[in-house]
């Protein structure tokens, strides 16, 4: 397993404002290559503390359960991710002031156990070893869509 996936990118917009757009996990959808819908579980001052993502990459479909572990605005944002239970991933994201806005950077940690490994692979039809590939290329497109978003708005 690799320590730590990341990417980065720089979006014309001030910290609090990125933040907010990536705290707001619906807004997900709209970036994500296998994300297109998130439902909320559960909230603490309004803000999402678990969720259920719901994931298509081709034919597969699958759903993980999200527990919000870090929300620093301006800072950091981050959720744990498990399938049936079993651990799979951290996702987050770093937020950093850069010359002309803010420099995002988009983390995942591997978390899986073997169990979730064959889960993974029956679910989402990609062997465990070429997730981080998959993973890596998703992200690119995650924050590239994010930075056109929000620099849109």
């Amino acid at each position: 397993m690799i320590e730590e996936l990341a990417e980065r990118i720089t979006v014309a917009a001030p910290t609090e404002t990125v933040y907010a757009a990536v705290a707001d996990l619906r807004r997900m959808t709209r970036w994500s290559p296998e994300c297109f819908a998130i439902w909320v579980t559960a909230r603490n001052g309004g803000r999402p503390r678990r969720f259920v993502g719901w994931n298509r990459r081709g034919p597969f479909l699958w759903f993980t359960t999200g527990r919000v572990v870090v929300a620093e605005p301006g800072r950091e944002f981050a959720f744990d991710v498990t399938a049936f239970g079993q651990p799979v991933a951290r996702w987050g994201y770093r937020f950093t002031p850069a010359d002309g806005g803010t420099e995002v950077t988009e983390y995942w940690h591997d978390r899986r156990n073997r169990a979730a490994m064959v889960l993974g692979r029956i679910f989402t039809g990609k062997v465990a070893k070429v997730r981080p590939a998959a993973n890596r290329e998703g992200m690119r497109q995650t924050l590239t869509r994010l930075k056109d978003d929000v620099e849109r708005h």
